[in-house]
């Protein structure tokens, strides 16, 4: 199938990519003229093979996509996917078009996104995926809410994203995507706190415990055993005490909105809250930035997702 897929950071990047290994034709668009021809040069083979076509307007995008045209923004949630969304309505998008919003979009601003395109005959999906920076190779978790004509449109391309361990769900129209996604990334605040407060237990301990060999216990059928666990012993591996992190963690907003609706359903989530409450106190507070607990949640953000080492030095990011 043909798919446009635009913004070309880690996750954007990565989705193109599988895309293209398993036979689609993907267009790409980036903001950022010096990623697209740094990725003209990487992926070459794929242009020769006509499984990449890089443009540079949308103009081009529009005469480039077959209909119905299937366009699949990884832009970061908020101003920037707005305005491309504002873009491709007023330049591109007509009846019967697909548009797919991948970022961690709060489940409201999804509901009112897809009950505009509704309104004007463009199908519209709102499609929470998870796996960070490895689902290139081990398949994407994707929660898809909106349009079920177009997920079901847009089966093969999901199918291949999802390969060889993740998976895809239609959970309902309009913003349900977003908030099963919502409310994961909420669940994995509590997950990350709590691994890291044990490890933080145990590095304190008297006993003078390895932590790595800790984990890969653990990671042998306890009930504890997760994806989370590898991630804390991976971190431990490279660098034992963590000391390449600041113990900034920075909180993107979906553990915020969760707690947030969780509070208007009248549903307690102290564990999620709390975990909120200590990344905003790990942003402003020394003594609580020094700790393990503080590090091991920054190096498992890192190991998953790829996140930033130190908040004064972060990683680049583009569009």
């Amino acid at each position: 199938m043909q798919i446009a897929v635009l913004g070309m950071g880690k996750m954007g990047k990565n989705i193109a990519e599988k895309l293209m290994i398993e036979g689609h034709e993907v267009v790409v668009w980036n903001r950022s003229r010096d990623v697209l021809e740094k990725m003209r040069l990487e992926k070459a083979s794929f242009i020769v093979q006509q499984k990449l076509t890089i443009i540079h307007s949308f103009e081009d995008l529009r005469n480039t996509l077959t209909k119905p045209r299937i366009v699949w923004s990884m832009l970061p949630a908020g101003e920037a996917t707005e305005d491309v969304l504002k873009e491709l309505e007023d330049g591109v998008l007509e009846q019967n078009d697909i548009i797919v919003d991948g970022a961690n979009e709060f489940y409201e601003v999804t509901q009112r996104r897809y009950e505009h395109f509704e309104g004007k005959g463009i199908k519209y999906l709102g499609i929470g995926v998870s796996g960070g920076i490895h689902g290139l190779e081990n398949g994407y978790p994707m929660m898809v809410g909106g349009n079920q004509s177009a997920y079901d449109y847009i089966t093969l391309i999901l199918d291949s994203l999802a390969k060889p361990n993740g998976g895809h769900n239609y959970f309902g129209e309009g913003g349900a995507g977003h908030f099963v996604k919502m409310v994961h990334n909420g669940v994995e605040y509590g997950m990350m706190q709590s691994i890291a407060e044990g490890f933080g237990v145990l590095a304190k301990s008297r006993y003078k415990l390895n932590l790595v060999t800790v984990g890969n216990n653990w990671q042998r059928g306890s009930i504890v055993a997760s994806y989370l666990v590898y991630c804390a012993v991976s971190a431990l591996i490279k660098n034992y005490s963590l000391d390449q992190f600041d113990g900034y963690i920075d909180a993107k907003g979906e553990g915020e909105w969760t707690v947030e609706t969780a509070k208007k359903l009248d549903v307690p989530t102290p564990v999620i809250k709390e975990a909120l409450e200590f990344r905003k106190k790990s942003q402003y507070d020394r003594t609580t930035q020094e700790t393990f607990v503080a590090k091991m949640v920054s190096a498992l953000r890192h190991e998953f997702g790829g996140h930033e080492l130190h908040k004064d030095q972060p990683e680049k990011k583009e569009e």
